[in-house]
């Protein structure tokens, strides 16, 4: 790469992506105020969808086990993880298991950021190679901000590569690549599950099965979503 061309132009887009909302969203609420509304809604959204179980032995011995995991996390290099890893932990049950789960979510997510960077895929080339494998459409991921003309560069230089074809799949090196990003975020996210143990990971998944049910027969989960749930 030569001079003048760092940081990529992604790279400089995705930092002026978070300057225009951030910087606006604190000028309506600080930080304390939006994790305490954050806490109330999942509160409730835990009540509406379980009702009367969420005071039950079930969802208090999954987030005894939950917390053991994400208490376990190692947050070096894992911003949000160590951010929400560093909040209080609440008194509810209930509430602890969301927060062990948003613990463990955002631990795995750090892992997969960097997962990326070692694929060298910059912020809109891994969206661009996601869509790619049919994660989900491309309009789909509009939700992400960025624009056609970042989106086609991205998808250019994405061909150039070999990843991708004229017509926007993946080629067999581009699904290759992305398994082997899929596969190095599990093994970066293995180690909290390592130290709950088999047993008691396979415990936790038990515990959490009828609730998980629960959730996905209540509509509330959009049928695609930019994370590939079901898709790949």
């Amino acid at each position: 790469m030569g001079p003048g061309r760092w940081p990529p132009p992604s790279t400089a887009s995705a930092r002026a992506h978070g300057a225009e909302h951030m910087d606006s969203a604190w000028a309506v609420a600080d930080p304390a105020a939006v994790s305490a509304a954050r806490m109330r809604g999942i509160d409730r959204a835990y009540r509406a969808l379980f009702g009367d179980r969420v005071g039950g032995p079930e969802l208090a011995a999954a987030a005894e086990l939950a917390r053991r995991a994400a208490e376990s996390v190692d947050t070096a290099g894992r911003p949000l993880a160590a951010a929400n890893a560093g909040l209080e932990w609440p008194e509810a049950p209930h509430l602890q298991l969301w927060q062990a789960a948003t613990i463990l979510r955002e631990h795995r997510g750090d892992g997969h950021i960097a997962a990326l960077l070692v694929a060298g895929l910059d912020p809109v080339e891994s969206l661009v190679s996601f869509a790619a494998i049919g994660a989900a459409s491309v309009e789909r991921f509009e939700s992400r901000g960025w624009s056609a003309g970042e989106w086609r560069s991205a998808r250019e230089r994405l061909t150039a590569r070999g990843l991708v074809d004229e017509h926007g799949e993946a080629t067999d090196a581009g699904r290759d690549l992305r398994h082997h990003v899929e596969h190095l975020t599990d093994q970066l996210a293995a180690k909290p599950w390592q130290l709950l143990g088999a047993a008691d990971t396979e415990r936790l998944a038990d515990l959490l099965g009828d609730f998980w049910v629960a959730v996905l027969s209540s509509g509330l989960l959009p049928s695609e979503t930019t994370l590939g749930i079901g898709r790949v």
